[in-house]
């Protein structure tokens, strides 16, 4: 799916406080029906998927109180109060997955901007995957973890299409020129549209899927 040296979008990722009351809005919201739930033993977080098209998919995520807790941050801010009181009333967009072939070459590139490479695993897929160490995500979410697919199915390929398709996204940021710039380090450029925001008042990202129903605005 990713041809060599280059990155895409391999999914948006919704976060919510409880998982079942999270995807009873979000399948409202859009007009379908999510996947069954997964679960991640190493982040204590479980999930539902939704085909956004052959190469990408939306993930619902959650905190999962059946499970015990990491022994380090849990991906996507999870853990920080941010994104607790942003998830607390409803879904919100808190972040996306980029795919690469390469992931090896990008940490070795990039360094500790992305944070460590981890290797994860839910049922039968395997993966790796960038973790900021402190558990807060990069530019508020508007830098993707990188992944790279250590199984040759993708989670699309087991996904049943439901006829939504991912558009475009697009941020604001105080500084667009740093977020634009790691972007492009990781063979981004352009994969994310990113105005100004005035100083000090924080970014926000929104993602824009097609649906049966209409055009759907996912935001953070």
């Amino acid at each position: 799916m990713t041809t060599p040296g280059a990155s895409s979008l391999d999914h948006l990722v919704v976060g919510c406080a409880d998982l079942a009351r999270g995807a009873a809005w979000l399948e409202r919201f859009l007009g379908v029906t999510l996947g069954p739930v997964g679960q991640h033993a190493l982040m204590g977080t479980h999930n539902r998927l939704l085909s956004l098209g052959p190469d990408c998919y939306l993930e619902l995520i959650a905190i999962d109180p059946a499970a015990p807790p990491p022994s380090s941050p849990r991906w996507f801010g999870l853990d920080t109060l941010d994104v607790q009181e942003r998830i607390a009333q409803r879904p919100r967009l808190i972040g996306w997955v980029a795919r690469t072939n390469d992931i090896t070459g990008l940490d070795t590139k990039i360094g500790s901007a992305l944070g460590t490479v981890q290797t994860m695993s839910r049922g039968d897929f395997r993966w790796r995957i960038t973790m900021p160490n402190d558990g807060h995500p990069i530019e508020g979410g508007l830098v993707p973890h990188m992944i790279q697919w250590d199984v040759p199915t993708h989670p699309c390929e087991r996904l049943p299409d439901q006829q939504c398709r991912f558009t475009w996204m697009e941020a604001a940021h105080p500084n667009p020129a740093k977020v634009e710039y790691l972007l492009d380090e990781l063979g981004l450029a352009k994969r994310l549209v990113i105005t100004s925001s005035p100083p000090y008042s924080g970014m926000t990202m929104c993602a824009y899927v097609q649906t049966p129903s209409g055009t759907k605005t996912l935001m953070s």
